[in-house]
């Protein structure tokens, strides 16, 4: 299935890139690989704020990774030209959680935009993947990924 229809069947319209808010670009590419900035979890167009273990649990933390994944993917989109049918592989994510000091479910939480990635490129979507609780994130976000892609 094309990823168009697969995204038209996951009900997911993406989103127009926002600008980073800081010194930096959204994406690099070098040969083959793309290496996209970390995003945020946003709702409703405001950071997600948070802290797992805390005021949200791993199921709200699931969803925020996987709203952070949409956002990747319209980055991944314009990395790729325009065409997600370019990409190869999505080959690593890093994954940081805002985590209260007894929680160890950042694995948990990072399957909220795992998922999502197998859901929409199938096989080319299985990754390598790190997950890490942090302290705190910018602008006091939850969730905050950043991806490494191969285009073809």
């Amino acid at each position: 299935m094309a990823i168009r229809d697969q995204l038209a069947a996951l009900h997911i319209t993406l989103p127009e890139v926002a600008p980073p808010a800081a010194a930096f670009v959204p994406f690099v590419r070098t040969g083959a690989l793309v290496f996209l900035s970390g995003h945020i979890a946003r709702r409703d167009g405001k950071p997600w704020t948070g802290r797992l273990g805390d005021d949200l649990t791993t199921a709200d933390g699931q969803a925020a990774a996987r709203a952070v994944a949409v956002d990747l993917l319209a980055t991944l989109q314009l990395a790729a030209g325009g065409d997600l049918e370019r990409v190869a592989r999505i080959v690593k994510l890093l994954v940081l959680v805002s985590s209260a000091p007894s929680f160890t479910e950042q694995h948990l939480v990072a399957n909220g935009a795992s998922q999502l990635f197998v859901d929409v490129f199938g096989e080319r979507g299985a990754h390598a993947r790190s997950a890490f609780g942090a302290a705190q994130l910018p602008l006091g976000a939850c969730v905050e990924i950043e991806l490494v892609a191969e285009l073809a």
